[in-house]
């Protein structure tokens, strides 16, 4: 269904879990990634068709970098993934200055600098989409997420303005909302570490009774990516196992 042959793509966030499992995908579907963390990890991922960058998201020149590695490798660039983000469990009153910027700046500044930078060549591709990895808790309130719900929240609404914004230059611009995942992320997220009886309790918040896993939310950033998804833009899938249906 996600055909993306010869497609050419950046995901940043490549070496966690979501974006292992999103490269990976990609690469199946038929295209060439620009892998990018700062994580060195992400050497990790290379390949004939990929090309790791080890670089910080956040940085305007991380973005500008990513674009000339996909056209000087690849050819040119159809995707740009922003996957990249961290997560902060804190009242908003207990939020220090320096934890909310650094939050925004991980979360929402390199969505920002990376869209900026791959717009000017996306709108040469006749295939050009931006996925944008959103959450429910930038459409719900939920405890102790205030300053992580902001970023959430801005990367929602980015994604329907560019989506408006770009129409007429036939790039879609579109978001995926996980609930939780079971990766390493979320146990560092809310405990430091494997717990089984906290992945419980997470799961049973989700009326399907179970947290997601990377490879269905990459599946379903694909499919946003993707010829298949031709007719949608500025949507927010939700990928939650109904979460938010409550």
């Amino acid at each position: 269904m996600a055909d993306l042959e010869q497609a050419v793509a950046i995901v940043t966030g490549a070496a966690g879990g979501i974006g292992s499992a999103v490269v990976r995908r990609l690469v199946e579907a038929g295209a060439c990634v620009v892998a990018e963390d700062l994580d060195p990890a992400v050497a990790d991922v290379a390949g004939d068709r990929v090309a790791p960058l080890c670089a910080d998201a956040t940085e305007a020149s991380t973005a500008t970098a990513a674009v000339a590695l996909a056209q000087e490798r690849f050819g040119g660039l159809d995707i740009l993934v922003n996957n990249a983000g961290r997560f902060l469990m804190k009242p908003l009153v207990d939020t220090s200055d320096d934890e909310w910027d650094a939050l925004m700046a991980t979360n929402v500044r390199s969505a920002f600098v990376h869209a900026r930078a791959a717009l000017p060549v996306l709108i040469d591709s006749d295939r050009a989409a931006i996925v944008n990895t959103c959450s429910i808790s930038g459409v719900v309130g939920l405890p102790r997420q205030g300053a992580y719900a902001a970023t959430k929240g801005a990367i929602a609404q980015i994604t329907r303005q560019l989506a408006i914004e770009h129409a007429a230059d036939g790039v879609r611009v579109n978001a995926i909302a996980p609930g939780a995942v079971d990766t390493a992320f979320v146990d560092k997220a809310v405990g430091g570490g494997p717990d089984p009886e906290r992945a419980a309790a997470i799961a049973a918040e989700h009326p399907l009774g179970r947290m997601g896993t990377p490879d269905e939310i990459a599946a379903g950033i694909v499919f946003l990516a993707s010829p298949a998804a031709g007719f949608i833009t500025g949507a927010i899938l939700m990928a939650d196992g109904g979460f938010s249906a409550r």
